[in-house]
């Protein structure tokens, strides 16, 4: 049967629930033998990501770069590096995708630059030049010292001294990434301008890097922070970042009448979105606000989930809280991506099939879209990879109490036996471990208990149920280490109960309660005479009438 292509306004509300399978191209496919991947390889797989169930991509920067990080500071944000192919490349890409029923989303990097955009190449020459005030420049102190105490995620100060013009510019993240000044007007309008340039070629959203660095607030001391808290990148207790409130560097308020214009300039091109990347103390707080209310970014994802802490009690106190804060906003959800430790080593579940199930099934049955990065669905473990194998500068920077994030970035492993485990035919940017090589992709596609095959299961369940893709939800407090819930949308109600205890656990359920046909195997909890049995990290999931108030008890 031959593909239907996609119209981006045959549903305008795809992305409400819709699960996005981030591909880090770097690290996906080489295909022209130089040891990266590149977009042609993305054009290669498509058919593996279609196959898995999931609604749209994620694409990490190609764009023009001296790839200081890896991408995330641009040069041209309307060019593709070469490294990763052409513009026509990405317009064959969006077309294949659209014609497998995939969306097509891509990194915006906005915040800040590359040194060596031009724009910034010209704001750096003089005080007085058309775009001398494009990016965010401050005299020293009496004393010579930077403006402010504010402190770069990647370490020291975020004020760099230029001889050119002898002051300080603002950079939140290196050196080379200086911040552009979104209080000038003349900075928003060509902003918006390159991102209309990426809609027009026919993209379906975007993945906003950062998006609450866009502005900074007047230029005070942030004041110190009582004690270090966990919970986004650089904030560490070896990281003087983390020793900052931080007030006045970032989550300005002027940034919400920039949302504003962004989400009206996507308003004009209907079925497109958009989901922020949000770091900061309140980010549950950010997400709501910058969701809210029809007119600032579709969707916004933090790293409230992204830490270390994988206990139940952990896991459910940011989701019951965005539920409360959150109103007509709407969340999305990851459990890893291109910047944190990969899941099963960060939360302790390396070869634990069941445990890697188990936290599949509680990422994609919460209220809110989903981000899937590649290789979760293959459990692969976090690289262990020497000092003199390092790229990351934040890996350079901070080792070896911070070891960067290289070992979530390795290269994908398509076949066991293949030179470099099928990615490429040179030697790969990163090196592949040999661990990953048990869990290829083409070892897990002929094993129908593999990861791989779960996770296509639970997708193709979950599209099955409206009420699981963009139904209300309701927690119940967590008892004996199971989190249950209930999912409603329309006439269905489904309840919902994990199990992360080590051992069975048995609690009370309605007598009406009745499992679901069409459950894939995953889903093991047995509903019998008003009682649910969970084994060890067990899922259970049943219809229940909706004149029915579940008061699960142990």
């Amino acid at each position: 049967m031959p593909l239907t292509p996609l119209r981006r306004d045959d549903q305008p509300d795809w992305w409400r629930g819709a699960v996005i399978y981030q591909v880090y191209p770097r690290s996906f496919l080489d295909t022209n033998g130089d040891g990266i991947g590149d977009l042609q390889g993305v054009i290669d797989r498509l058919d593996y990501i279609a196959s898995l169930g999931v609604d749209a991509i994620w694409l990490s920067p190609f764009f023009t770069s001296p790839m200081k990080d890896f991408g995330y500071d641009v040069s041209d944000y309307r060019g593709v590096d070469p490294m990763f192919g052409t513009l026509e490349d990405v317009d064959r890409l969006v077309e294949a995708a659209h014609a497998r029923g995939l969306k097509v989303t891509i990194d915006q990097v906005l915040s800040h630059s590359s040194d060596q955009h031009p724009w910034f190449q010209q704001s750096r020459q003089s005080r007085d030049n058309p775009r001398a005030d494009w990016y965010v420049w401050a005299d020293p102190k009496p004393d010579g010292a930077p403006p402010t105490n504010w402190q770069a995620i990647f370490g020291g100060s975020a004020w760099q001294w230029d001889t050119r013009r002898c002051q300080y510019y603002l950079h939140n993240f290196l050196a080379e990434q200086p911040d552009l000044n979104f209080r000038n007007p003349e900075v928003v309008e060509a902003i918006l301008g390159e991102v209309r340039f990426w809609l027009e070629r026919g993209v379906d959203g975007f993945r906003l890097d950062a998006i609450n660095f866009c502005t900074h607030g007047d230029l005070r001391d942030n004041p110190p922070r009582e004690e270090v808290v966990e919970g986004f990148i650089g904030v560490r207790p070896d990281n003087p970042y983390g020793y900052q409130r931080h007030l006045y560097d970032k989550t300005q308020p002027e940034n919400l009448a920039f949302l504003e214009r962004l989400r009206a300039l996507l308003d004009e091109y209907p079925g497109t979105t958009s989901v922020g990347e949000v770091g900061d103390d309140d980010a549950l707080g950010v997400m709501a606000d910058y969701t809210r209310g029809g007119n600032r970014l579709h969707m916004c994802y933090s790293f409230n989930l992204l830490t270390e802490q994988a206990a139940p009690e952990d896991l459910l106190a940011p989701l019951t809280e965005m539920e409360a804060r959150i109103g007509d906003g709407w969340p999305c959800w990851a459990l890893g991506n291109h910047d944190v430790t990969r899941l099963a080593t960060r939360w302790g579940a390396e070869g634990e099939a069941a445990r890697l199930r188990l936290y599949l099934a509680f990422l994609l049955t919460q209220r809110g879209s989903v981000c899937l990065y590649q290789g979760e669905e293959l459990g692969l473990p976090e690289a262990e990879l020497t000092f003199e194998q390092l790229v990351d500068p934040a890996g350079i920077t901070f080792w070896p109490s911070y070891k960067g994030r290289d070992g979530c970035r390795t290269p994908m492993p398509w076949r066991a036996e293949a030179p470099h485990g099928g990615f490429s035919s040179a030697s790969p940017w990163l090196p592949l471990p040999d661990a990953h090589r048990a869990l290829a992709v083409d070892r897990q596609e002929r094993d129908p208990d593999s990861l791989l095959n779960a996770t296509r299961a639970f997708l193709a369940f979950r599209r099955r149920h409206p009420s699981l893709v963009k139904g209300e939800i309701r927690y119940h407090p967590l008892r004996d280490d199971v989190i249950c819930l209930e999912r409603v949308h329309g006439d269905e109600r489904l309840l919902v109960a994990l199990n992360f205890a080590d051992a069975t656990r048995e609690l009370d359920a309605p007598g009406s309660a009745c499992a679901l046909d069409d459950a894939p195997v995953m889903i093991n909890g047995v509903w019998r005479d008003g009682r649910l049995t969970l084994p060890s990290c067990g899922i259970a999931i049943a219809r229940c009438p909706d004149d029915v108030r579940w008061t699960p008890a142990p």
